[in-house]
């Protein structure tokens, strides 16, 4: 089967090559946006009346503009897809219409990886302006938590478990294979307090570290962010890095959800690039894009 339409209602970052697959799906071809629309209005002009939209995370497709929208029976979601309460599109709502919502993953995990590696090695040594303690140290017997063993945690705990750390992990689930592997399994509250390092590896607006949790976690520690939204209380985290010792890594996509009053604290170490953005990860991504809508027009 064919579209009547389909609209890239987003600047979803696919490569060219990708754009142009896309058009043996449509009948009339298809309209490539490459801004953000600003408003809902802008968003319901876009997609008009075309049967599959395809959009990234920084977009959201409400309910109402789902409503407005009665002939869509596809979107595409050009970012990764964990759960209704975290998507940037009203998933049940749309599934509850007839609407098949498809989301990708595993894309942008390794560039994820490779910046939190190099940002934390370089603030252990002082390579960069910054360093954690008064002599450089290395990873070796390092305690890091890592919040979140999904994709992303995995791939972290796998570098990092060369380098002789001693890990930690606390998820939603219990993964025995890694705790077979020495990556030991703490509950939320024993983790912070026997953690040094922690990296936060949550789904988009999880907020997991309130005032409590920053005062077990105490001083002299390391918080890295590459989650989407704001996963900590700001006034707390903001409390936490006047704190002696205490550093905050956030790459470029984390940084956006921090007011400028956090982003002025001297030990925040905020990137302006996003990790999990590289030529590889563009190619990825829009690989499992059409694989995506393939499917559906095979079935």
């Amino acid at each position: 089967m064919k579209f009547n339409k389909i609209v890239c209602v987003d600047n979803t970052k696919l490569t060219e090559s990708a754009i142009e697959e896309l058009q043996q799906y449509s009948e009339v071809g298809l309209d490539n946006y490459k801004d953000y629309p600003d408003s809902e209005a802008e968003v319901i002009k876009r997609i008009g009346d075309a049967e599959a939209v395809l959009v990234s995370w920084k977009t959201q497709i409400s309910e109402y503009i789902i409503e407005q929208c009665p002939k869509l029976k596809y979107i595409g979601m050009a970012c990764s897809l964990y759960d209704d309460e975290s998507a940037n599109v009203a998933v049940n709502f749309a599934r509850e219409r007839g609407i098949s919502v498809k989301g990708i993953f595993d894309y942008g995990d390794p560039g994820v990886v490779e910046f939190i590696v190099s940002e934390l090695i370089r603030l252990l040594h002082g390579f960069g302006e910054k360093q954690w303690r008064e002599m450089p140290v290395e990873l070796t017997k390092r305690k890091i938590g890592i919040i979140g063993l999904g994709t992303t945690g995995q791939m972290l705990a796998e570098c990092l478990l060369p380098f002789g750390a001693d890990l930690y992990y606390f998820s939603r689930t219990r993964k025995k294979e890694w705790e077979e592997r020495g990556v030991k399994y703490l509950p939320l509250e024993e983790l912070l307090g026997k953690t040094e390092i922690i990296s936060l590896h949550l789904p988009k607006n999880t907020q997991l570290f309130n005032k409590r949790e920053f005062e077990i976690f105490g001083k002299a520690k390391v918080l890295i962010s590459t989650s989407l939204g704001l996963p900590l209380e700001e006034k707390a985290f903001q409390e936490w890095l006047e704190k002696k010792g205490n550093f905050g890594i956030f790459d470029g996509d984390a940084r956006l959800a921090l007011s400028e009053k956090s982003l002025a604290k001297k030990n925040l170490i905020a990137s302006e690039k996003s990790a999990g953005w590289s030529e590889e990860t563009r190619q990825r991504l829009s690989e499992k894009v059409l694989e995506n809508i393939k499917e559906f027009t095979d079935n």
